[in-house]
């Protein structure tokens, strides 16, 4: 019972918000076009501040973890490649979607507040967004321009234009400015500190229930097969896959959960987004990320169940 109320007080918190943002539209108190906007404004400016803080506060020189941030780099690489295999067994018709889908969690927004919650400031998560999100971003500029729908070659023109946009993406940005703010041990004076640290306070709760208020259930009616197969291995297939590798690691505790979150969390919104920016239809993109957002409040519950029971958190 003990386990079971951690994992519980780990998760809940972050999910409520999320039923929050849900209740808030359905009662118009937050339009589709304001949750837009918030999803927009927390990705723009709190989301990269809170990872520049969490970077530029800590001796990134002692703090770095080798082992742990090519851990991070390897398992997403293998989880791409196991979802473009996938897609070719099922023969899915929409690929890049199916694999971008399938592989890319919401590990900033997501990762960051349920590390928060359980392990405060922690570096982990930082330092797993390192190995992982850039990698995201890149094998999906990939996939989408590879499969994109009636284009059997590389669209270069449009991998030219989304390589500038990955360069420019904000939290790619507040990890290289993180990273040498505190590798050449900039001044942080106490005015700096209090405003970033106001600025970053806004990324979870803002981000979760604009993340909430955006859900549109009415969108998840098509292709519900091959979104039922990309959300089990998103919340699941992953997980059961790497997780036991990360144990026989000796990764524990803040590492663990840095781990879980980025196999077996959510889809992030930003799938839909840039599959529909790279001229595919997106109805796949939407479906995952709506079913895999519900399903991983119960998913991760379970994940920290199992891990605390095994007392490695």
């Amino acid at each position: 019972m003990e386990n079971l109320v951690f994992s519980l007080n780990a998760t809940l918190p972050v999910f409520l918000l999320m039923v929050l943002g849900m209740l808030f539209r359905k009662w118009n108190i937050v339009s589709e076009s304001f949750a837009r906007q918030m999803n927009s404004f927390v990705f723009l400016i709190p989301l990269p501040v809170m990872v520049f803080k969490n970077l530029a506060t800590i001796d990134i020189k002692t703090s770095w973890d080798t082992k742990f941030v090519c851990f991070c780099f390897i398992v997403t690489l293998l989880s791409i490649f196991i979802s473009f295999l996938l897609s070719c067994i099922l023969k899915e018709k929409n690929k890049g979607e199916f694999i971008q889908v399938s592989y890319r969690s919401s590990a900033a927004l997501l990762g960051m507040a349920l590390i928060h919650n359980i392990y405060g400031d922690s570096i982990m998560g930082p330092l797993m967004i390192i190995g992982s999100v850039p990698l995201y971003n890149i094998a999906a500029v990939t996939v989408l321009s590879f499969f994109k729908p009636g284009i059997h070659s590389f669209d270069f023109e449009l991998v030219k234009k989304t390589c500038k946009e990955i360069l420019k993406n904000p939290i790619i940005i507040g990890i290289v400015c993180g990273i040498l703010y505190s590798f050449f041990e900039l001044p942080y004076p106490l005015i700096v500190s209090k405003t970033v640290d106001s600025i970053s306070n806004l990324a979870s709760p803002l981000g979760l229930i604009a993340m909430g208020a955006s859900f549109d259930f009415e969108k998840s009616k098509g292709s519900l097969g091959s979104s039922c197969i990309a959300s089990f291995m998103k919340c699941f297939g992953f997980c059961m896959l790497f997780l036991p590798l990360a144990i026989y690691f000796g990764f524990v505790k803040d590492q663990i959960v840095a781990i879980l979150i980025m196999l077996g969390s959510a889809t992030t919104v930003t799938c839909f987004v840039m599959a529909k920016n790279m001229g595919h239809e997106g109805t796949l993109s939407s479906n995952v990320v709506m079913i895999t957002t519900l399903l991983s409040g119960f998913s991760i519950t379970f994940w920290l169940f199992i891990l605390k029971s095994l007392s490695i958190l």
